[in-house]
């Protein structure tokens, strides 16, 4: 542990003497004489509120660096010029904002120093790739719980899919430090919305200071302390609201014995229960020691008790029998309770704090915390009637970082970080691996494919924590006028802990429930250390006729683990040795030229390389062999996947409030994850991991902006994509050779699974600010792709059927209520508004979800179910009609 500090603190201080970014933005531009319009140097420019400025130089130009984004008020003053003062000037991050001065002389008559109300530009002249910023506001007014669905309502991403990529391949950042989760390649942890200064998601090709993702970045920056005290609390109630109680029933047992009449349904789903939805979030922001040290905390409580319900009408270790072919004979045995239980609810808690000290005018300490806890279950149709027999699962994660800013000249500065990022998640169906309530190891789940579950339990505990430990550093340097330079470098050292391990309850174990690491390939419990460092340097050029971004980025990997030099074998260990470091340089690049005063073109080229998920690069890291069963093994010697990814886009301003953005992109992906298939001596096969796999994706995006002006805003942005590889699945050849028979792996590029053809959505807010706003978002996209089947058995190529059209529309509305320095909102959120009913899911034989040719080969289930009732499907379907009310105050 101290050697791991101690080397820390070495990445830490390499880093010092470099720098960090993504975090902060730049305001730009030049003072002049309004007269005589030539230059006017040693004008002093501050941001009003902070210790940020700078003076002009010989030629009139500023540059005030390291702004965490915001609206601020810029204030100009100089020696015989009246002050300018110029409020609602708005920095995003990685953007320059262009804020020109023209300043009065003296000698002219004016009443007071000169206002102007800065209007934001339609069109961002150094936007050289496609990325979005949502403010704060913008965060408040959208239908929308947590960052994962502001993600989604980005152009080019379908259900976190980037421009067609795999999932897992998005970088997440919080204030600059990666919380991408690297065993599963999801967010590990996530701030808050009420936490959001700004959120920044790019779609397209990014900048070098960005590595380990092939798709897109998420960068939520969040708040600071505020200079005074500021509280805000809310919270809200809601349920689901549904007319589709032809999906949603609750099964009614027959109390009468009679075992050979199938369960009949009662509609009991109507019922509402407003507590079923609840959340309660608040923050509280001020000073600790006047200005220079200020806190800001959050938290919030998310409990959602799901719409898909079982029924516990049988426990786990129950003894039911319906073995006999005569229904009479049926033993049902059931010892449940009948209570309903819901089978997807989610219960979230978030905790986040910042500190912030300014000291020596120029420097500035960050202390931030954040942890967050999830509990959830995800829905398993086979369960319905015994459901405490499926699996829950908890994660966990904790950041907490420490960042120093020095500004070394009104230039300059540079910035440190250290943190220690801690994920983990845990799956299991009684905590206790020693509680009596686990079954019978081996002990039927079910009498035929069409019943469900009515005994039995998953027997396996799942266990990992993934530790990391970060230093990182950035230097930026406005070199020249026209040259802003950045340099960065960062260092990750890795503890990763699998714990994975077996129920036993059988003779062995004197019929009593304890844990075991044999039995199944899957089974370890070990510690591994990667590694994992980068540096990058890039240039942004800024000049009148055009903008360019250009960088280089250096990424090495080391995986600390061990690879096999030959196929496993039974009955003997199979050679092994140190898996190879990896080294890679990627180069980047993006342009944008204006056109006209009103539009600019860009184009965008760069190589993205990631190295894969720890949760196949470490699967199975002890090459345990099943002798009886197809098994997997991992490859810690796996090669990072790579992107080339192209982009050409056009903004053009075509009213005073109206703009438009066309993007047309392509990527090319090589290294993806595959699986190869190897056989043991006896007949038994396996399968490990390898680069084999590729994809590519291309499409356009066509967006329009109506800025929000005289009481109406809207959104409205069209998506064609093609995306296609040789497997959407790293494991489909393997799930291929399980298959009976086993089905040919395809060589031939198809679509993938999340290739939506085409999306469209709108968003349309109506209101008065600070007196009511209506945000409507209605989207609209193609069915997804699905290879048909019958019985099992392919009927066509992968992929080359669609499921029907989805659409929805979401609602949310807000009265605001001032008084005094108190002011309160009342909102309503309706998800689903029209209750429709999208197939999300089908069954291959029909590509529908209320209908399976199977359904009519089954015979009568043996167990307490009809076959109609197997064979509906609601987790097929999108989520009912969600109906939110509740409150905010401010003060």
């Amino acid at each position: 542990m101290m050697k791991s500090f101690a080397t820390l603190l070495t990445l830490w201080y390499i880093g010092a003497n470099i720098l960090f970014a993504g975090s902060t933005g730049k305001i730009s531009g030049k003072a002049v004489d309004a007269q005589t319009k030539e230059s006017v140097p040693g004008v002093n420019i501050i941001l009003e509120g902070t210790k940020l400025g700078a003076p002009t130089d010989f030629d009139g130009n500023y540059n005030i660096l390291n702004i965490p984004p915001g609206i601020y008020t810029l204030r100009a003053s100089a020696i015989g010029f009246h002050p300018v003062t110029i409020t609602e000037v708005k920095v995003s991050v990685d953007l320059t904002t262009r804020i020109d001065v023209s300043l009065t002389e003296e000698t002219i008559q004016l009443n007071q120093e000169v206002l102007i109300v800065a209007q934001r530009p339609i069109v961002q002249k150094d936007l050289t790739s496609t990325s979005s910023k949502v403010s704060a506001d913008q965060i408040k007014a959208f239908p929308v719980e947590d960052v994962a669905g502001l993600v989604n309502l980005q152009a080019g991403v379908v259900e976190g899919h980037f421009r067609g990529g795999r999932s897992g391949e998005v970088l997440y950042l919080i204030d600059g430090i990666p919380v991408t989760d690297s065993y599963s390649g999801g967010a590990g942890v996530s701030a808050e919305n009420q936490a959001i200064q700004e959120l920044e998601v790019i779609s397209g090709t990014f900048n070098a200071e960005y590595g380990q993702a092939m798709s897109g970045v998420v960068n939520q920056i969040t708040k600071d302390g505020s200079e005074k005290f500021s509280v805000s609390l809310s919270t809200y109630f809601g349920d689901y609201v549904s007319g589709r109680d032809n999906l949603f029933l609750t099964p009614e047992v027959v109390r009468n014995g009679d075992l050979s009449s199938p369960v009949q349904p009662t509609e009991n789903y109507n019922r509402i229960s407003p507590a079923d939805i609840f959340d309660m979030q608040g923050t509280i922001s001020g000073p600790i020691i006047g200005s220079d040290v200020t806190f800001f905390l959050s938290g919030r409580k998310y409990s959602n008790d799901g719409h898909l319900y079982g029924r516990r009408i049988f426990n786990p270790n129950d003894s039911a029998n319906f073995s006999s072919n005569n229904a009479s004979q049926w033993y049902r045995g059931a010892t449940g309770d009948n209570e309903y239980v819901s089978m997807n609810d989610e219960h979230r808690s978030t905790v986040q704090g910042k500190v912030t000290v300014r000291a020596f005018e120029t420097d500035k300490f960050r202390f931030s915390y954040l942890g967050q806890t999830r509990d959830w279950r995800n829905y398993d149709h086979r369960y319905k009637y015994n459901p405490d027999g499926a699996y829950k699962n908890f994660s966990s994660g904790t950041l907490a970082s420490i960042n120093y800013v020095s500004v070394l000249s009104a230039e300059t500065f540079w910035e440190v970080n250290a943190a220690w990022y801690r994920t983990k998640e845990e799956s299991y169906v009684f905590e206790d691996p020693y509680d009596r309530r686990f079954p019978v190891s081996n002990q039927s789940l079910q009498s035929t494919g069409s019943a469900f579950f009515v005994r039995g339990a998953e027997d396996v505990h799942f266990h990992r924590e993934l530790r990391n430990w970060l230093g990182k550093g950035d230097f930026v340097s406005q070199i020249t006028n026209h040259h802003q330079v950045k340099a960065g470098f960062e260092g990750k050292l890795y503890r990763l802990w699998i714990n994975n391990f077996g129920i036993q309850n059988d003779q062995m174990s004197n019929f009593k429930p304890k844990p075991v690491y044999f039995g199944s390939s899957d089974f370890a419990n070990v510690v591994l250390n990667p590694i994992q460092s980068s540096a990058y340097l890039q240039d942004k050029m800024e000049y009148e006729s055009f903008i360019v971004n250009i960088g280089i980025r250096f990424d090495y990997f080391d995986s600390k683990a061990k690879i096999l030099t030959e196929q496993l074998k039974l009955n003997r260990t199979a050679g092994q040795k140190a898996a190879e470091s990896e080294f890679q340089m990627s180069p980047r690049f993006g342009l944008a030229f204006p056109i006209t005063d009103q539009g600019v073109l860009h184009l965008s080229y760069g190589h993205f390389f990631q190295i894969p998920q720890f949760d196949l690069m470490y699967l199975n890291p002890s090459y345990n062999i099943n002798a009886t069963e197809t098994f997997q093994v991992g490859n810690p010697g796996l090669r990072s996947e790579r992107t080339v990814a192209y982009e050409l886009g056009l903004q053009q301003q075509v009213a005073e409030d109206v703009g438009i953005d066309v993007t047309i992109y392509y990527k090319d992906v090589r290294n993806l994850l595959g699986t190869q298939i190897f056989e043991l001596e006896n007949g038994n096969r396996y399968s490990q991991y390898i680069n084999q796999d590729y994809g590519n994706t291309k499409g356009f995006i066509l967006s329009l902006e109506k800025r929000l002006m005289d009481g109406f805003g809207a959104t409205i942005d069209y998506t064609f994509q093609i995306a296609k590889g040789n497997a959407s699945d790293p494991n489909s050849v393997f799930l291929d050779s399980q298959s009976d028979p086993p089905v040919e792996s395809q060589k031939q590029m198809s679509s993938l699974d999340w290739d939506r053809r085409h999306s469209f959505n709108v968003s349309l807010t109506f209101g008065r600010p600070k007196n009511y706003t209506i945000t409507t978002i209605g989207r609209l996209g193609s069915g997804l792709p699905y290879t048909p089947s019958l019985q099992n058995q392919r009927t066509g190529l992968v992929n080359s059927e669609n499921r029907p059209m989805v659409y929805t529309v979401d609602l949310y509305a807000t009265k605001f209520i001032t008084f005094a320095d108190y002011s309160l909102s009342i909102f309503a959120k309706v998800y689903n508004l029209f209750d429709t009913e999208n197939e999300l899911n089908v069954f291959t034989d029909t590509g529908r979800a209320n209908y399976s040719i199977q359904a009519g080969y089954s015979g009568r289930p043996r167990g307490i179910n009809s076959i109609e009732e197997y064979y509906t499907r609601p987790d097929f379907y999108s989520a009912p009609r969600q109906i939110i009310v509740g409150v905010e105050i401010n003060i």
